[in-house]
Protein backbone atom coordinates (compact mmCIF):
# COMPACT_ATOMS: atom_id res chain seq x y z
CA UNK A 1 0.00 0.00 0.00
CA UNK A 2 1.66 3.56 -1.09
CA UNK A 3 0.77 5.89 1.69
CA UNK A 4 1.57 9.44 0.68
CA UNK A 5 1.38 11.74 4.08
CA UNK A 6 1.13 15.18 3.29
CA UNK A 7 1.69 17.92 6.15
CA UNK A 8 0.35 21.69 4.56
CA UNK A 9 1.75 24.74 6.21
CA UNK A 10 1.01 28.00 5.38
CA UNK A 11 3.65 28.47 3.33
CA UNK A 12 5.48 25.45 3.18
CA UNK A 13 4.59 21.51 2.88
CA UNK A 14 5.98 18.47 4.35
CA UNK A 15 5.74 14.94 2.54
CA UNK A 16 6.68 11.17 2.98
CA UNK A 17 5.52 8.19 0.72
CA UNK A 18 5.51 4.85 2.37
CA UNK A 19 5.19 1.22 0.79
CA UNK A 20 3.52 0.30 3.83
CA UNK A 21 3.76 -2.85 5.36
CA UNK A 22 7.65 -1.33 5.47
CA UNK A 23 7.54 1.32 7.52
CA UNK A 24 11.30 2.81 6.24
CA UNK A 25 10.28 5.50 3.80
CA UNK A 26 10.51 5.43 0.21
CA UNK A 27 11.42 9.12 -0.08
CA UNK A 28 10.43 12.72 1.89
CA UNK A 29 10.41 15.98 1.10
CA UNK A 30 10.15 19.56 1.80
CA UNK A 31 9.02 22.61 0.00
CA UNK A 32 9.61 25.69 1.74
CA UNK A 33 8.31 29.63 1.03
CA UNK A 34 5.42 28.82 -1.15
CA UNK A 35 4.24 32.04 -2.60
CA UNK A 36 7.30 33.78 -1.95
CA UNK A 37 9.94 34.88 -4.16
CA UNK A 38 13.14 31.69 -4.70
CA UNK A 39 10.88 28.64 -3.34
CA UNK A 40 12.64 25.53 -2.69
CA UNK A 41 11.83 22.12 -2.58
CA UNK A 42 14.35 19.45 -1.31
CA UNK A 43 13.58 15.91 -1.85
CA UNK A 44 15.05 12.93 -0.44
CA UNK A 45 15.37 9.41 -1.94
CA UNK A 46 16.27 6.98 0.59
CA UNK A 47 17.90 2.91 -0.73
CA UNK A 48 19.23 1.15 2.23
CA UNK A 49 21.14 3.30 4.53
CA UNK A 50 21.86 5.95 1.50
CA UNK A 51 20.05 8.27 0.57
CA UNK A 52 20.01 10.78 -2.80
CA UNK A 53 18.79 14.48 -2.40
CA UNK A 54 17.54 17.00 -4.63
CA UNK A 55 17.26 20.51 -4.31
CA UNK A 56 15.64 23.18 -6.39
CA UNK A 57 14.77 26.71 -6.42
CA UNK A 58 12.17 27.66 -8.28
CA UNK A 59 8.90 29.77 -8.13
CA UNK A 60 6.06 28.43 -6.47
CA UNK A 61 2.87 30.60 -6.77
CA UNK A 62 0.20 28.54 -4.62
CA UNK A 63 0.09 24.97 -3.21
CA UNK A 64 -0.79 23.54 -5.94
CA UNK A 65 2.26 24.27 -8.09
CA UNK A 66 4.27 22.81 -4.67
CA UNK A 67 2.68 19.97 -4.74
CA UNK A 68 3.06 18.77 -8.35
CA UNK A 69 6.74 20.03 -7.95
CA UNK A 70 6.77 16.82 -5.07
CA UNK A 71 4.60 14.74 -7.81
CA UNK A 72 7.61 15.59 -10.56
CA UNK A 73 10.24 14.47 -8.44
CA UNK A 74 8.14 11.39 -7.19
CA UNK A 75 7.69 10.66 -10.99
CA UNK A 76 10.94 11.72 -12.22
CA UNK A 77 12.61 9.18 -14.64
CA UNK A 78 16.08 8.94 -13.07
CA UNK A 79 15.34 9.37 -9.44
CA UNK A 80 11.55 8.26 -9.32
CA UNK A 81 10.25 6.26 -6.81
CA UNK A 82 6.53 5.54 -8.78
CA UNK A 83 5.59 5.96 -12.72
CA UNK A 84 2.41 7.68 -12.23
CA UNK A 85 0.16 9.34 -9.45
CA UNK A 86 -2.07 6.85 -9.92
CA UNK A 87 0.34 4.93 -7.58
CA UNK A 88 -1.00 6.14 -4.82
CA UNK A 89 -3.23 4.15 -2.88
CA UNK A 90 -3.93 6.70 -0.03
CA UNK A 91 -2.78 10.37 0.61
CA UNK A 92 -2.93 11.24 4.64
CA UNK A 93 -2.99 14.91 5.81
CA UNK A 94 -2.27 15.96 9.42
CA UNK A 95 -5.22 18.30 10.34
CA UNK A 96 -4.37 20.49 13.83
CA UNK A 97 -7.54 20.55 14.99
CA UNK A 98 -11.21 18.30 14.83
CA UNK A 99 -12.67 19.88 18.08
CA UNK A 100 -14.65 17.40 19.48
CA UNK A 101 -16.22 15.95 16.54
CA UNK A 102 -13.09 14.01 15.75
CA UNK A 103 -11.95 11.20 17.62
CA UNK A 104 -10.29 9.38 15.65
CA UNK A 105 -8.83 9.03 12.34
CA UNK A 106 -11.33 9.92 9.60
CA UNK A 107 -12.05 9.42 5.66
CA UNK A 108 -12.30 12.73 4.17
CA UNK A 109 -15.52 13.67 2.91
CA UNK A 110 -17.64 16.71 1.99
CA UNK A 111 -18.65 16.55 5.34
CA UNK A 112 -15.61 16.63 7.14
CA UNK A 113 -14.03 18.93 5.00
CA UNK A 114 -16.56 21.12 5.82
CA UNK A 115 -16.28 20.18 9.22
CA UNK A 116 -12.13 21.22 9.09
CA UNK A 117 -13.46 24.60 8.05
CA UNK A 118 -15.94 25.26 10.61
CA UNK A 119 -13.12 25.14 13.04
CA UNK A 120 -10.90 27.29 11.34
CA UNK A 121 -11.33 29.81 14.47
CA UNK A 122 -9.80 27.15 16.47
CA UNK A 123 -6.66 26.88 14.63
CA UNK A 124 -6.12 29.86 12.29
CA UNK A 125 -2.84 29.48 11.17
CA UNK A 126 -3.17 25.61 10.71
CA UNK A 127 -6.34 24.16 9.73
CA UNK A 128 -7.10 26.87 6.79
CA UNK A 129 -3.20 25.16 5.50
CA UNK A 130 -4.33 21.82 5.89
CA UNK A 131 -7.63 22.44 4.17
CA UNK A 132 -5.70 23.67 1.57
CA UNK A 133 -3.66 20.66 0.92
CA UNK A 134 -6.32 18.18 1.22
CA UNK A 135 -8.19 20.01 -1.62
CA UNK A 136 -4.73 20.35 -3.71
CA UNK A 137 -4.13 16.68 -3.15
CA UNK A 138 -7.73 15.46 -4.41
CA UNK A 139 -7.11 17.44 -7.74
CA UNK A 140 -3.72 15.26 -8.00
CA UNK A 141 -4.29 12.15 -6.58
CA UNK A 142 -8.15 11.36 -7.57
CA UNK A 143 -8.06 7.83 -7.48
CA UNK A 144 -6.34 7.83 -3.66
CA UNK A 145 -8.37 7.07 -0.64
CA UNK A 146 -7.80 10.43 1.36
CA UNK A 147 -7.71 10.22 5.39
CA UNK A 148 -7.13 12.72 7.99
CA UNK A 149 -5.22 12.18 11.10
CA UNK A 150 -5.98 14.70 14.10
CA UNK A 151 -3.41 16.66 16.59
CA UNK A 152 -6.42 17.01 19.07
CA UNK A 153 -7.49 13.08 18.57
CA UNK A 154 -5.75 11.67 20.87
CA UNK A 155 -6.20 13.95 23.81
CA UNK A 156 -10.42 13.42 23.41
CA UNK A 157 -9.84 10.55 26.04
CA UNK A 158 -9.39 13.04 28.58
CA UNK A 159 -11.74 13.46 31.49
CA UNK A 160 -14.24 16.48 31.73
CA UNK A 161 -12.12 17.18 34.90
CA UNK A 162 -8.99 17.54 33.14
CA UNK A 163 -10.77 19.34 29.76
CA UNK A 164 -12.79 21.86 31.07
CA UNK A 165 -12.16 25.40 32.14
CA UNK A 166 -14.14 27.03 34.84
CA UNK A 167 -15.88 29.74 33.02
CA UNK A 168 -19.46 29.69 32.69
CA UNK A 169 -20.95 26.36 31.21
CA UNK A 170 -22.25 28.28 27.96
CA UNK A 171 -18.80 28.71 27.03
CA UNK A 172 -18.57 24.87 26.57
CA UNK A 173 -21.85 24.05 25.28
CA UNK A 174 -22.23 26.85 22.96
CA UNK A 175 -18.99 27.77 22.01
CA UNK A 176 -16.46 24.92 22.69
CA UNK A 177 -14.09 26.61 24.66
CA UNK A 178 -12.03 23.89 26.09
CA UNK A 179 -8.88 21.57 26.44
CA UNK A 180 -8.17 20.03 23.23
CA UNK A 181 -4.19 19.62 23.49
CA UNK A 182 -2.11 19.41 20.79
CA UNK A 183 1.12 17.48 19.46
CA UNK A 184 -0.94 14.00 19.64
CA UNK A 185 0.01 12.32 16.51
CA UNK A 186 3.94 12.50 18.21
CA UNK A 187 2.63 12.01 21.84
CA UNK A 188 0.01 9.03 20.92
CA UNK A 189 3.58 7.08 18.51
CA UNK A 190 6.07 7.93 21.47
CA UNK A 191 3.34 6.46 24.19
CA UNK A 192 2.92 3.22 22.04
CA UNK A 193 6.95 2.78 21.65
CA UNK A 194 7.24 3.59 25.09
CA UNK A 195 4.86 0.73 25.98
CA UNK A 196 5.83 -2.23 23.81
CA UNK A 197 9.55 -1.32 25.11
CA UNK A 198 8.13 -1.67 28.77
CA UNK A 199 6.15 -4.89 27.81
CA UNK A 200 3.52 -3.23 29.59
CA UNK A 201 0.79 -2.01 27.86
CA UNK A 202 -0.98 -0.60 30.85
CA UNK A 203 2.28 1.87 31.24
CA UNK A 204 1.68 4.97 33.19
CA UNK A 205 3.77 7.52 31.29
CA UNK A 206 4.63 11.42 31.27
CA UNK A 207 5.59 12.17 27.51
CA UNK A 208 7.48 15.09 26.94
CA UNK A 209 7.44 16.74 23.57
CA UNK A 210 10.15 19.28 22.81
CA UNK A 211 10.92 21.11 19.93
CA UNK A 212 9.71 24.96 18.73
CA UNK A 213 6.48 23.85 20.12
CA UNK A 214 6.65 21.95 23.43
CA UNK A 215 3.52 19.98 25.25
CA UNK A 216 3.71 17.16 27.88
CA UNK A 217 0.69 14.47 28.41
CA UNK A 218 -0.05 11.96 30.89
CA UNK A 219 -0.60 8.28 29.42
CA UNK A 220 -2.16 5.86 31.47
CA UNK A 221 -3.06 2.60 29.53
CA UNK A 222 -2.06 4.01 26.29
CA UNK A 223 -4.85 7.15 27.15
CA UNK A 224 -4.18 10.71 27.54
CA UNK A 225 -5.53 11.86 30.78
CA UNK A 226 -4.54 15.22 30.75
CA UNK A 227 -1.86 17.40 28.44
CA UNK A 228 -0.43 21.02 28.28
CA UNK A 229 -1.47 22.90 25.69
CA UNK A 230 -5.25 23.92 25.78
CA UNK A 231 -7.65 26.13 24.08
CA UNK A 232 -4.65 26.51 21.76
CA UNK A 233 -1.29 25.69 21.70
CA UNK A 234 0.52 28.85 23.84
CA UNK A 235 -0.56 27.40 27.45
CA UNK A 236 1.53 25.20 29.26
CA UNK A 237 5.22 24.68 28.71
CA UNK A 238 7.85 27.54 27.69
CA UNK A 239 8.50 27.30 24.16
CA UNK A 240 10.86 28.71 21.48
CA UNK A 241 8.57 32.00 20.89
CA UNK A 242 5.62 31.02 22.95
CA UNK A 243 5.30 31.90 26.45
CA UNK A 244 3.37 28.89 27.76
CA UNK A 245 1.89 29.62 31.38
CA UNK A 246 0.64 33.28 32.30
CA UNK A 247 -1.98 34.90 34.73
CA UNK A 248 -4.36 36.39 32.72
CA UNK A 249 -4.11 39.30 34.40
CA UNK A 250 -0.68 39.83 32.14
CA UNK A 251 -3.19 40.27 29.09
CA UNK A 252 -5.62 43.00 31.13
CA UNK A 253 -2.90 45.15 32.12
CA UNK A 254 -0.86 45.46 28.54
CA UNK A 255 -4.42 46.32 27.19
CA UNK A 256 -5.41 48.35 29.84
CA UNK A 257 -2.16 50.09 30.89
CA UNK A 258 0.32 49.61 27.75
CA UNK A 259 -2.12 50.43 25.03
CA UNK A 260 -1.78 46.90 23.22
CA UNK A 261 -4.51 46.32 21.09
CA UNK A 262 -5.60 42.00 20.30
CA UNK A 263 -3.45 41.61 17.76
CA UNK A 264 -0.06 43.22 18.99
CA UNK A 265 -1.25 40.90 22.62
CA UNK A 266 -1.39 37.90 20.50
CA UNK A 267 1.88 38.55 18.32
CA UNK A 268 4.05 39.14 21.49
CA UNK A 269 2.64 35.58 23.28
CA UNK A 270 2.83 33.98 20.29
CA UNK A 271 6.01 35.27 18.67
CA UNK A 272 8.62 37.19 20.98
CA UNK A 273 7.75 35.57 23.53
CA UNK A 274 9.11 31.88 25.28
CA UNK A 275 13.29 32.00 24.79
CA UNK A 276 13.44 34.48 22.26
CA UNK A 277 11.69 36.99 24.76
CA UNK A 278 14.04 35.83 27.48
CA UNK A 279 17.23 35.25 25.74
CA UNK A 280 16.91 36.98 22.16
CA UNK A 281 16.92 33.65 20.57
CA UNK A 282 14.38 30.84 19.64
CA UNK A 283 17.10 27.71 18.55
CA UNK A 284 18.38 25.89 21.65
CA UNK A 285 21.54 25.32 20.11
CA UNK A 286 21.84 28.79 20.02
CA UNK A 287 20.83 29.38 23.43
CA UNK A 288 23.29 26.38 24.71
CA UNK A 289 26.27 28.34 23.13
CA UNK A 290 25.45 31.65 24.82
CA UNK A 291 24.84 29.56 28.24
CA UNK A 292 28.51 28.25 27.52
CA UNK A 293 30.00 31.66 26.98
CA UNK A 294 27.76 32.75 30.51
CA UNK A 295 25.51 34.71 29.77
CA UNK A 296 22.99 35.21 32.43
CA UNK A 297 20.08 35.32 30.42
CA UNK A 298 20.65 31.80 28.58
CA UNK A 299 21.13 30.17 31.72
CA UNK A 300 17.71 32.15 33.27
CA UNK A 301 15.89 30.63 30.33
CA UNK A 302 16.79 27.20 31.09
CA UNK A 303 16.19 27.35 34.41
CA UNK A 304 12.72 28.52 33.88
CA UNK A 305 12.23 26.00 30.95
CA UNK A 306 13.11 22.85 32.66
CA UNK A 307 12.04 24.11 35.63
CA UNK A 308 8.47 24.38 34.22
CA UNK A 309 9.37 20.97 32.29
CA UNK A 310 9.71 19.46 36.38
CA UNK A 311 6.34 21.09 37.92
CA UNK A 312 4.14 19.22 35.05
CA UNK A 313 6.00 15.63 35.73
CA UNK A 314 4.96 16.63 39.37
CA UNK A 315 1.54 16.89 38.73
CA UNK A 316 1.30 14.41 36.13
CA UNK A 317 2.30 11.62 38.67
CA UNK A 318 0.28 12.83 40.71
CA UNK A 319 -2.96 12.80 37.93
CA UNK A 320 -1.52 9.23 37.10
CA UNK A 321 -1.23 7.81 40.54
CA UNK A 322 2.52 6.18 39.97
CA UNK A 323 4.74 6.62 37.42
CA UNK A 324 6.31 3.96 34.98
CA UNK A 325 8.79 5.75 32.48
CA UNK A 326 9.53 9.40 31.26
CA UNK A 327 9.84 10.16 27.44
CA UNK A 328 11.68 12.66 25.92
CA UNK A 329 10.87 13.16 22.32
CA UNK A 330 11.30 15.96 19.21
CA UNK A 331 14.47 17.95 18.83
CA UNK A 332 15.17 19.52 21.60
CA UNK A 333 13.79 16.17 23.77
CA UNK A 334 16.26 13.84 21.68
CA UNK A 335 19.05 15.92 21.53
CA UNK A 336 19.40 18.46 24.20
CA UNK A 337 21.19 16.45 27.25
CA UNK A 338 21.23 19.64 29.30
CA UNK A 339 17.29 19.82 29.34
CA UNK A 340 17.14 16.56 30.21
CA UNK A 341 19.57 16.46 33.20
CA UNK A 342 17.73 19.85 34.60
CA UNK A 343 14.13 18.66 34.25
CA UNK A 344 15.22 15.42 35.88
CA UNK A 345 17.31 17.14 39.26
CA UNK A 346 16.23 16.11 42.07
CA UNK A 347 13.04 13.88 41.13
CA UNK A 348 14.61 11.29 43.26
CA UNK A 349 11.94 11.24 45.34
CA UNK A 350 9.18 10.00 42.34
CA UNK A 351 12.17 7.15 41.49
CA UNK A 352 13.70 9.08 38.84
CA UNK A 353 17.42 8.95 38.85
CA UNK A 354 19.25 9.81 35.49
CA UNK A 355 22.73 8.14 34.48
CA UNK A 356 24.58 11.18 33.73
CA UNK A 357 26.99 8.66 31.13
CA UNK A 358 23.83 7.51 29.29
CA UNK A 359 21.92 10.57 28.88
CA UNK A 360 25.58 12.44 26.37
CA UNK A 361 25.50 9.55 24.49
CA UNK A 362 23.49 10.18 21.28
CA UNK A 363 21.67 8.05 19.03
CA UNK A 364 18.61 7.83 17.23
CA UNK A 365 17.12 4.94 18.30
CA UNK A 366 15.12 4.60 21.63
CA UNK A 367 17.26 4.36 24.66
CA UNK A 368 16.76 4.17 28.10
CA UNK A 369 18.95 7.31 30.24
CA UNK A 370 18.26 6.12 34.05
CA UNK A 371 20.45 4.75 36.28
CA UNK A 372 19.97 0.43 37.23
CA UNK A 373 18.59 1.61 40.47
CA UNK A 374 15.83 4.39 39.10
CA UNK A 375 12.58 2.73 39.91
CA UNK A 376 11.26 4.69 36.82
CA UNK A 377 12.43 4.31 33.54
CA UNK A 378 13.62 7.61 31.82
CA UNK A 379 13.48 7.09 27.59
CA UNK A 380 14.64 8.88 24.80
CA UNK A 381 12.56 7.72 21.79
CA UNK A 382 12.38 9.70 18.47
CA UNK A 383 9.09 10.75 17.24
CA UNK A 384 8.09 9.90 13.83
CA UNK A 385 4.82 11.85 13.24
CA UNK A 386 4.66 10.93 9.35
CA UNK A 387 5.04 6.73 10.11
CA UNK A 388 2.12 7.31 12.91
CA UNK A 389 0.02 9.11 10.35
CA UNK A 390 0.84 6.53 7.86
CA UNK A 391 -0.03 3.83 10.45
CA UNK A 392 -3.17 5.28 11.15
CA UNK A 393 -4.33 5.37 7.39
CA UNK A 394 -3.32 1.97 7.22
CA UNK A 395 -5.37 0.63 10.47
CA UNK A 396 -8.74 2.82 9.20
CA UNK A 397 -8.83 1.26 5.94
CA UNK A 398 -8.46 -1.94 6.90
CA UNK A 399 -10.98 -1.81 9.80
CA UNK A 400 -14.11 -3.71 9.59
CA UNK A 401 -16.03 -0.75 10.15
CA UNK A 402 -14.75 1.05 7.20
CA UNK A 403 -15.02 -1.88 5.36
CA UNK A 404 -18.77 -2.36 5.85
CA UNK A 405 -19.03 1.11 4.88
CA UNK A 406 -17.17 0.92 1.77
Amino acid sequence: MNIFVVNSGSSSIKYQLFRLPTEQPVCSGLVERIGLENSVITHKVFAGEQEHVTQRTLDLPDHEAGLREAVALLTAPEIGVIRDPAEIDVVGHRVVHGGETFAATTVITKEVKQEIKRLFPLAPLHNPANYLGIEVAEKIFPQAQQVAVFDTAFHQTMPERAFRYALPNSLYTEQGIRVYGFHGTSHKYVAEQAAQYLGNPAAKLITIHLGNGCSMAAVDGGKSIDTSMGFGPLSGLVMGTRSGDLDPSVVFHLVSQLGYDVEQVSNLLNKRSGMLGLTGASDMRDITKALNEGDPHAELAYDLYTYRIKKYIGAYAAALNGLDALVFTAGVGENDALVRARACQHLEFLGIQLDEAQNQLRSKQLREINTPESRVKVLVIPTNEELEIARQCRDLLASASYNALS
